[in-house]
């Protein structure tokens, strides 16, 4: 839905005196949404958003899902992503910034079941939805460059709201920031972790997917496990401190009300900017060193190491085929190839593929083509995910599916969700995977899962 924008209500702060943090925490109101960068000073992470009190909602599934606006709720069969690119509202305008209102939220794992044929859904423990976004006409912007803050609001759906409106929409805004936050001063104590399957289980999992590897199924597969624990507190309070104790290019704080999901992503599934699609597929990854020399010296082997670049080469080639399939013809480029990003407990080779989007296709199209990354699935990518769905116990959910927003603006921005956590009716989730290939350790697989996930595992005060 593509419509002509009249009019926004903006106004703009010095930033210097606040943080992403202090204004989230300043905000009243429900389902705020936080995202920033580790990145600040780069182009990349230049910029943080936090949205509050949405004007709409969406959620389900495949086969049904609920749309609700204002006192109106449509509940009814039918796919949640066709509804969300029925309702999503793009203005023709010239925007200062790539979120410009829009929606946020998730999409899971299993959303890439909607477009092929991987098998029946596993058992849905932590009972929540495939998609779930909120839709905001009221938002913030932190531009860490300039040091500003932007207020904004707009008329998200054109439906006759008012200047006035809006720009008393942004007063309300001004006044809670001034009034200063309420800040959280909640500990986070150690979580007692606990995996949902035994070692020995998991080593398993990796035996019998590297027989499907040795008769020619797959070339690789990327088996997870979860981790559960008992959660009573502030999960944002735990966020600030896994922000710190982690940063990472993707950080994002989203409160459902039901459940909050939170999470440190090094990793980008796809980016649409000005119709330029960008993945960068990360694969090959080895603990940090305990020294300057050490972590070098790490860096140098896994540049060398043979199992690590073929399989990072295979997922670069399954990220040019994913682009591919919505891409001009010809436009489809390496831009980036096997380079080393470090985070606190692990170092990843990290490579760029971009490519323009074709006229005729919409931004969902490309979180179509390229949901689930194959960097948490495998090669080929759709015998993976019927293996990987006969292997693991349960449905991933959020896990290994993609959290950020679709800008009126027609841009969109979607973090691959690992390194995340799902907050839930008392109990604290992290999910974590290593990608097999036909010579894989299976106990060595078995802690890189743990390496993964020990970022989150070990949040405490």
């Amino acid at each position: 839905m593509t419509v002509e924008l009249s009019k926004y209500a903006m106004k703009v702060l010095q930033g210097d005196m606040m943080t992403p943090i202090s204004v989230y925490q300043a905000l009243t109101g429900q389902y705020k949404m936080l995202f920033e960068s580790s990145a600040k000073h780069e182009e990349s992470g230049r910029y943080s958003f936090i949205a509050v009190n949405p004007v709409a909602e969406l959620t389900g599934n495949q086969e049904e899902y609920t749309f609700s606006k204002e006192e109106e709720q449509e509940k009814t069969s039918g796919n949640v992503l066709d509804k969300l690119k029925q309702v999503m509202p793009f203005h023709q305008a010239s925007y200062p910034f790539a979120f410009f209102g829009g929606a946020i939220g998730f999409f899971g794992y299993e959303t890439a079941f909607y477009t092929e044929k991987i098998g029946e859904y596993l058992q849905d423990d932590l009972a929540m939805p495939d998609v779930h976004v909120f839709f905001y006409d009221t938002f913030i912007v932190f531009d860490h460059l300039k040091q500003e803050i932007t207020l904004a609001s707009i008329d998200l759906f054109q439906e006759g709201r008012t200047l006035e409106e809006m720009e008393t929409a942004v007063l309300a805004m001004e006044q809670q920031l001034y009034a200063g936050a309420t800040f959280d001063a909640a500990k986070v104590n150690t979580l007692a972790f606990k995996p949902m399957i035994s070692k020995e289980q998991f080593v398993a999992l990796v035996e019998r997917a590297k027989q499907h590897i040795l008769k020619g199924d797959i070339f690789q597969i990327v088996l997870s496990q979860r981790f559960s624990a008992p959660f009573t507190g502030s999960p944002f309070a735990l966020y600030r401190q896994l922000r710190t104790t982690n940063p990472s290019p993707y950080m994002f704080y989203m409160d459902y009300g039901a459940y909050v999901i939170l999470g440190t992503s090094p990793e980008s599934l796809v980016k649409v900017k000005n119709r330029q699609v960008t993945t960068n597929p990360i694969a090959g990854t080895k603990p940090r060193g305990a020294t300057a020399e050490q972590d070098e010296e790490i860096a140098n082997a896994l540049l060398q190491d043979e199992k690590e670049i073929a399989e990072h080469r295979m997922l670069v080639d399954l990220g040019r085929n994913d682009l591919g399939r919505i891409a001009k013809v010809g436009s489809v480029q390496l831009m980036k190839y096997m380079t080393i990003e470090r985070y606190k407990y692990v170092m990843h080779i990290v490579s760029e593929v971009i490519a323009d989007l074709r006229d005729d296709l919409h931004v969902l199209d490309v979180l179509r083509a390229c949901l689930p990354a194959g960097t948490v699935s495998g090669a080929p990518k759709i015998r993976a995910m019927q293996l990987i769905n006969e292997l693991e116990p349960v449905k991933r959910g959020v896990y290994a599916g993609a959290v950020g927003y679709i800008s009126t603006t027609g841009d969109m921005d979607l973090a691959l969700a690992i390194r995340t956590m799902i907050i839930k009716d008392q109990q604290a989730h992290v999910q974590a995977g290593a990608g097999i290939v036909y010579d894989s350790v299976p106990l060595s697989e078995y802690e890189e899962t743990l390496n993964k996930a020990r970022a989150l595992l070990e949040v405490k005060k």
